[in-house]
């Protein structure tokens, strides 16, 4: 790339075009963040079921400690996307058996 010098400021030279990657975040998956939000409830000594319902029921992200960033990471998750991880779990877990 090539720069002019214009005072203090560097500009690039217009005529070249540029390219701007965005890289992607590691994205943690939904069962993973489920799992330490479960397990940060439980350190601070919350019952994580009821936490974690309580959220998902209300939206209200004051249901799950701030305690190892657990609050940032189940808002990053949508709460139906959330309830359809668990239900999946649940489901391929009991297999409904009779």
């Amino acid at each position: 790339m090539l720069y002019k010098q214009i005072g203090r400021e560097c500009m690039q030279d217009l005529s070249n075009t540029q390219y701007f990657r965005v890289e992607k975040e590691n994205q943690t998956s939904i069962k993973e963040i489920i799992h330490q939000v479960y397990d940060a409830l439980s350190e601070k000594g919350y019952n994580p079921v009821n936490q974690i319902v309580g959220y998902v029921m209300s939206g209200d992200p004051t249901f799950i400690t701030s305690h190892k960033n657990a609050r940032s990471l189940i808002m990053k998750v949508e709460r139906d996307e959330l309830v359809e991880e668990l239900l999946t779990e649940y489901i391929n877990k009991e297999a409904w058996k009779n």
